[in-house]
């Protein structure tokens, strides 16, 4: 992720957080100043919230040294298999998807996921 490129690149000349509790500090700051832009603001300045929370993200994985590419891969092919297990178990019922109510997904999604997938 470019983000992660961009963050490394400061860190190496210092421009860097000290304290981890810090980009804590920073992540909780940004979240709120996108949902007062989801609240208030144009869809400009929501996308920019967004991706200001988006980069502050970025940074505390770099910061636990975690990978956000595989992380986030990580958890697409989680939905992908637990999306597709709720499709598999509604066909058995002989239902269509949109027949089914959120409540019903997501009483599959649990099972899906109590199931490890």
């Amino acid at each position: 992720i470019k983000a992660y490129r961009i963050q490394d690149k400061a860190r190496a000349v210092g421009f860097d957080w000290e304290d981890r509790s810090d980009v804590w500090k920073k992540v909780k700051e940004e979240l709120g100043e996108l949902e007062e832009a989801l609240e208030q603001g144009t869809q400009q300045e929501a996308e920019g919230e967004f991706g200001d929370f988006l980069f502050s993200l970025i940074n505390t994985s770099r910061l636990y040294k975690l990978n956000p590419d595989n992380a986030l891969e990580s958890t697409n092919q989680k939905f992908i298999r637990r999306f597709n297990y709720i499709e598999e178990q509604c066909k058995v019922t002989g239902r269509e998807l949109q027949q089914m109510t959120l409540a019903e997904m997501d009483l599959l999604w649990d099972e899906a996921k109590s199931k490890g997938l």
